[in-house]
């Protein structure tokens, strides 16, 4: 990790840890912890040999379609990029939430200097879930996570190379990028990021995040 990224992250996590949200915002008043509605199906992870810590999942298809977040599930949408992969993912995050009846407050990095500040931002929120879609996070992600272990973040179309266990994310063979220097995957594939794989990236995730399966990989091989 560059060391002028670190110590503007550890800056970042200072500034979260002192401004905090303001006495209107209605995120600041008390809020019940979010639960799951609905019961993972067959296939989802085998409670019986369960993933190890940064382990990679692969659920069965549609597993996850009967999870849903309980009422009042605060999320911060975190996104930076307007490449035609991160829109989609930005998309189908968008429906979910107006799917669900999710509160729905989304943060977008104007560009590479407002990385850090924008993370700041949403950890300002307090949110039950920070979910990342964007390629030019996942670095600063991979700094500022770790210093924030109580916020659980989700990150869909890519994944830190070594997350902690509040980083859930979901993956695919044409997504698949790692940051920290390892560059774009070999089966990187733009096109991979279809309306519906992209629908079942955000429902899986938050669905292995509601039963805390975090901290893991979770996989879409087919879909």
């Amino acid at each position: 990790m560059r060391p002028s990224l670190r110590a503007a992250a550890t800056l970042a996590a200072a500034a979260a840890l002192v401004t905090g949200c303001s006495s209107g915002d209605d995120w600041s008043r008390p809020h019940p912890k979010p639960t799951a509605v609905g019961t993972l199906g067959p296939g989802f992870i085998d409670p019986s040999s369960p993933p190890s810590p940064e382990a990679t999942a692969t659920p069965r298809p549609g597993s996850w379609t009967g999870v849903h977040p309980s009422k009042g599930y605060r999320v911060v949408l975190l996104t930076a990029g307007a490449d035609r992969p991160t829109k989609a993912l930005v998309t189908a995050v968008k429906e979910w939430a107006e799917d669900e009846h999710v509160d729905l407050r989304t943060v977008a990095a104007d560009g590479p200097s407002d990385l850090l500040p924008s993370i700041v931002d949403a950890l300002k929120m307090s949110p039950d879930l920070i979910v990342s879609a964007g390629n030019d996070l996942i670095d600063p992600l991979s700094t500022v996570t770790p210093n924030h272990l109580s916020q659980r973040f989700l990150v869909v179309g890519a994944e830190l190379a070594e997350p902690t266990h509040n980083v859930t994310a979901v993956d695919w063979s044409g997504a698949s990028f790692r940051g920290e220097g390892l560059g774009t995957s070999s089966t990187y594939d733009a096109g991979s990021f279809t309306a519906e794989r992209c629908a079942a990236a955000i429902r899986a995730g938050v669905a292995a995040v509601l039963n805390d399966w975090t901290g893991i990989v979770i996989w879409l091989d087919k879909h």
